[in-house]
């Protein structure tokens, strides 16, 4: 079976895809990632074969002409509320406006048996459709965005899936979902659960995993966007936050902060528990780690939930609010949504202490671990997937609905 791998243009978009991949290629069967320049290097660090199509994308394009100098999102824009978030989909649309020709032209070349996009790569939906295949689409995890932006899309690529035979925009023959069901977005159509296993990246583990440590150690990543995007203010009055900071039985408490190169000299003087490192997949050290902080990326909050840790969410933009609110509401986790709160260092210390010491937030997130790890496994939802395919080309009966298909 060949498995065409398509994604928008962001490498944390691919990487919620990368386990099946692997299953995929361990059951046996050929697994090709399409995709801009962008996505080239993760496919490529997760063993996987790639094809380039088109130019690089600049996506901040779209954030930095709209941020006053020294302002980030959340303070030019407020908290997103779910009205704004179709908007989104008018972004992808776009994108697969333009890209789809050239992607069919190398999917009809290597003619597909199957087609795996991220959840809003509509350009897999299209290729499935002209090729006469089936598409599935893969969600990157909390998902308030592909519901309310799929009648959005639907209405602007109608034309053009048109022309290219179809009647519409095709729906997914089914929905991968590694988000656990407690903290799924309760509008979120349901979907076929898959296991999340973080995939960060690759690299060599460093050695300060194996150095002695403080009583309590605190991970803080921001992700690949928020020091580009006005984020290094945010990230000084976090730091500032463990100047100081123990835990209830007054023993020192310590962050381990992934800095990229490029910002680690406008960090700034530190305090003496805040350790430095260069961006590292975060799956070689949370094991060392009692709590999380993050921007509420999908990857950072599904990596920290699959290893049981709490987590302090400080959100700038889009989903990331609601990431942030489930974690809240499931008690695994804080959500910080204000740039005032964000920027108070007493509020921040005040969120990782109550993370650390209360025992409720422990439970929750030991729950949330237990429910990612009960979740049929990415070789289980291979092997779901060839039945899919072998049903589709009437090469045997229909599976049982182990796939769920969106609604």
């Amino acid at each position: 079976m060949r498995v065409l791998m398509t994604t928008t243009p962001s490498p944390s978009h691919l990487a919620p895809m990368i386990p099946l991949a692997w299953a995929l290629r361990a059951a046996g069967h050929e697994v090709l990632v399409m995709g801009q320049p962008d996505i080239q290097k993760t496919a490529h660090a997760a063993g996987l074969t790639s094809v380039s199509v088109g130019a690089p994308y600049y996506g901040n394009d779209s954030v930095l002409p709209y941020l006053p100098p020294g302002i980030r999102p959340l303070q030019a824009l407020g908290r997103n509320n779910k009205e704004v978030l179709p908007g989104a989909a008018k972004v992808y649309a776009t994108h697969a406006r333009y890209m789809v020709r050239g992607y069919l032209d190398v999917a009809r070349e290597w003619r597909p048996d199957l087609v795996v996009g991220e959840q809003f790569d509509y350009t897999s939906l299209m290729i499935g459709g002209a090729l006469g295949v089936p598409a599935v689409h893969h969600r990157w995890g909390v998902d308030p965005l592909t519901g309310p932006a799929r009648p959005i899309a639907a209405i602007f690529l109608d034309g053009l899936c048109r022309r290219l035979g179809m009647d519409g925009l095709p729906e997914p023959h089914a929905v991968l979902d590694p988000c656990p069901p407690t903290l799924q977005d309760p509008d979120a159509a349901p979907g076929t659960p898959i296991r999340f296993v973080p995939f960060n990246g690759v690299g060599t583990r460093p050695a300060w995993v194996t150095e002695p440590r403080a009583a309590r150690r605190v991970c803080v990543t921001l992700g690949r966007q928020t020091l580009v995007t006005n984020g290094l203010p945010l990230l000084r009055h976090v730091l500032e936050a463990f100047d100081g900071l123990h835990d209830e039985t007054n023993a020192d408490v310590e962050a381990v902060v992934t800095v990229d190169p490029r910002f680690r000299d406008q960090v700034g003087a530190v305090p003496s528990a805040v350790r430095i490192v260069d961006p590292t997949p975060l799956n070689l050290f949370l094991h060392t780690c009692d709590a999380v902080i993050h921007h509420g990326g999908c990857g950072s909050a599904l990596t920290a939930t699959a290893a049981g840790l709490p987590q302090l969410v400080l959100p700038q933009l889009l989903d990331q609010f609601t990431v942030g609110d489930a974690l809240a509401d499931v008690g695994a986790g804080i959500s910080l949504d204000t740039a005032a709160a964000q920027d108070d260092p007493e509020r921040v210390r005040a969120a990782v202490s109550a993370l650390l010491t209360d025992e409720g937030h422990r439970r929750a997130a030991a729950e949330l671990a237990d429910e990612v790890r009960n979740m049929p496994s990415p070789a289980t939802v291979a092997a779901d997937l060839e039945q899919l395919v072998s049903a589709a080309s009437g090469r045997a009966p229909a599976p049982a609905p182990a796939l769920a298909a969106a609604s």
